[in-house]
């Protein structure tokens, strides 16, 4: 039994808390980094609701995204990498949205992203960076200032280069913040009043979390309230900055979540076979959101004897068998 107070729950299945935090032309952000802890689940919902018109924001983003993007979801994306690496280095339907001008695209190098998603969860409206100067990136915007004009959820300027004002004589970068109006990210352990406990690596999660006006955490495993809170060193993001709770077991599959199992390599390889041509990327996404509903139903799909193949190892953290390419 879940202890707490029930009446600040913000436990909801997947179907709920899309349906009431994620709609149209929404600004999004994912976290986890290429395939690790990515919030899969949360996506294959996003995908079943038809939401369409989204900005991302992904930092060192993965397949996940590239499902979104595939499926006609995203107007624009912010992004510095997005890969599902060892399997595809560059994601495929990212990789042909932009090269035929389909996907709004803007390039960051991974500092920055991480520099400006930490600026927003503390309110800034830009961060100072110099990072990026002297390379083409602080050259080239993949978004035009006069498109960005259509598109009230883009900043009007990807940066804005001006004289340090401590130091004359030297240039900053001005990178503005994003505003996002949802986060959605997955971790190992939350309780009924949105506590969170990632172990391992929390990538830029802990910030999106805290920059966005919504955020959706699925976990592995739903604790009550009291138990968190009897480690609360051990504990990472406030229930403050949670808007709903999704226990999801495997909700990170096919990337891997540390302390619980591994990547799983067969889908990956599968992923990169269908993701090549658009026709099989849909025939791939069509089948799956017809024969899995729901979260349960996934977890069928892939099967048992996967998925327990995938849990880790004692002591490594990792599948210490796994092959991986």
């Amino acid at each position: 039994m879940i202890d707490g107070n029930e009446s600040s729950s913000k436990v909801m299945t997947a179907k709920e808390a899309i349906a009431r935090f994620v709609h149209d032309g929404d600004c999004l952000a994912l976290g986890g980094f290429v395939t690790n802890r990515r919030p899969y689940a949360l996506v294959w919902e996003i995908l079943r609701q038809g939401r369409k018109n989204l900005y991302l924001e992904g930092g060192s983003s993965g397949g996940d995204i590239d499902m979104l993007i595939g499926a006609g979801c995203v107007t624009a994306m912010s992004v510095s990498y997005i890969a599902n690496s060892g399997f595809t280095m560059v994601c495929r339907r990212f990789r042909e949205a932009v090269e035929e001008g389909s996907l709004l695209f803007e390039d960051f190098s991974i500092d920055v992203h991480t520099i400006a998603y930490h600026g927003a969860a503390l309110g800034f409206p830009y961060v100072p960076i110099k990072n990026m100067l002297g390379s083409d990136l602080a050259e080239k915007w993949g978004i035009s200032e006069d498109e960005r004009k259509c598109h009230p959820k883009l900043p009007p300027q990807k940066f804005i280069l001006q004289d340090d004002p401590f130091h004359p004589g030297e240039t900053l970068c001005c990178v503005p913040t994003p505003h996002l109006d949802v986060a959605c990210i997955h971790v190992q352990q939350a309780s009924p009043d949105g506590t969170c406990r990632i172990v391992g690596p929390g990538f830029q999660d802990i910030d999106i979390a805290m920059a966005a006006t919504h955020t959706i955490v699925s976990c592995e495993q739903l604790v009550g309230d009291e138990e968190i809170r009897r480690h609360p060193e051990r504990n990472s993001l406030t229930g403050l900055c949670v808007s709903a709770v999704v226990p999801l077991a495997y909700g990170a599959h096919p990337s891997q979540c540390f302390a619980c199992y591994d990547y799983d390599a067969e889908f990956y390889r599968r992923y990169d076979s269908v993701s090549r041509k658009q026709a099989d990327f849909d025939a791939f996404i069509s089948d799956v959101l017809h024969q899995c509903t729901d979260h349960d139903d996934y977890l069928d799909w892939i099967g048992a004897s996967t998925l327990l193949g995938l849990r880790v190892d004692a002591g490594y953290g990792y599948v210490a068998g796994l092959k991986r390419n």
